[in-house]
């Protein structure tokens, strides 16, 4: 199969989906890797690496025309809408339910598509998330860390135990892997950390490694607002179920907060788990809400480009090379974890999410493949 390594054209975004050492083992597997030209500088490979590893490195019209399966980072923007047919797979963070005109081009190229975030384990965890998940709340917490400046728009309060000042209180909304990773570091600073999640279990597993300065506490609504009240730092790493219509967070609940605190939404679902929330970019990532600054950059980890790339590289490879071996319908047959990534087909949507949000037919893909 020939692979397709296109350099992203989102703005602000550096990472790459492939970086030399796995196209090396793309190539070890037999395929043909084209990697655009410029496609990893942002995360700082350059085109020499590339073909050192054994791909071609060509214009972007080149790889798109060549590939059979597109690997990307981020979703579909217009321009590239033109390059999906039936005889393509794309594989990259699509975030269907977010971007109808993207799903209209990808149901109506009847192009195969398979999206990161979509992709399970036998947990029910999302393997393809956690890399990025882990970068983006240990960046949610130095996003706080920097907007607190008062140089920046903050209060001028340094997140961290100094002597002889009242320690901040760090509050994370989930116990996932975005709560823990910025708790780790808001911990690291000698903050007083709480951690708030509606599994006892995830919790105690949690505490189990964790210092002494994190606080676990079941979330209800009288710990919430108890933590909105004494919070200097509100941040949300909670998926929030796109049929959902209520909130964690309501625009009413930001009166409780105190004077300068803020709200980093690193799971950034516009009117999600924070009602207040809507997606900003690096270039101008803070708003304010009844007095409250929010951070809500949908692709924080792109500021650590070359490490999220060299993680999500390896955590996408596996299921790449099962793609490229088998075949795509192959490769759906038999792993139905990977199966649950499938976005579309044959201009069948099967990602129920989307379907439920968008108002469109769902097509399940269990049955899907007994019959295609």
């Amino acid at each position: 199969m020939v692979i397709g390594v296109l350099k992203e054209i989102k703005g602000n975004e550096y990472r790459v989906a492939a970086v030399p050492a796995t196209v090396h083992e793309i190539v070890r597997h037999g395929h043909t890797v084209y990697v655009e030209t410029g496609a990893g500088v942002g995360s700082g490979f350059s085109d020499a690496q590339y073909e050192a590893a054994g791909a071609i490195v060509a214009d972007t019209n080149t790889v798109w025309e060549k590939a059979d399966l597109y690997y990307k980072v981020k979703e579909l923007f217009p321009q590239e809408f033109k390059w999906m047919n039936k005889d393509k797979i794309l594989f990259t963070y699509i975030h269907s339910n977010a971007h109808p005109d993207e799903t209209d081009t990808l149901l109506g190229s009847h192009v195969s598509a398979v999206a990161y975030e979509d992709v399970q384990d036998e947990e029910g965890k999302f393997p393809l998330l956690r890399p990025m998940s882990e970068l983006a709340g240990k960046g949610g917490f130095l996003a706080a860390l920097h907007f607190a400046q008062s140089v920046n728009g903050g209060p001028g309060k340094l997140l961290a135990n100094v002597t002889g000042v009242e320690t901040p209180i760090i509050t994370m909304l989930g116990c996932g892997v975005v709560g823990t990773g910025a708790a780790e570091l808001a911990a690291a600073f000698g903050n007083e950390v709480r951690i708030l999640d509606v599994n006892m279990n995830t919790m105690l597993a949690a505490k189990k490694t964790s210092p002494a300065n994190i606080t676990y506490m079941i979330s209800n609504r009288s710990n919430l607002e108890k933590c909105l009240r004494e919070s200097d730092v509100i941040i949300n790493g909670i998926l929030w179920a796109k049929d959902r219509k209520d909130h964690i967070v309501y625009r009413e609940d930001l009166k409780l907060m105190k004077p300068g605190a803020m709200i980093v939404d690193v799971a950034c679902d516009e009117n999600g788990a924070i009602e207040t929330c809507r997606d900003t970019t690096h270039d101008d990532p803070i708003y304010y809400v009844d007095g409250v600054m929010h951070y809500c950059v949908d692709n924080i980890p792109s500021a650590f480009s070359q490490t999220a790339s060299v993680t999500l590289a390896n955590a996408t490879l596996p299921y790449l090379l099962q793609m490229a071996d088998k075949g795509f319908k192959k490769a759906m047959e038999d792993n139905r974890l990977l199966r649950l990534g499938m976005t579309c087909y044959d201009g069948k949507l099967t990602l129920k999410e989307t379907a439920l949000k968008q108002n469109r037919e769902w097509t399940d893909a269990d049955e899907l493949v007994k019959v295609w």
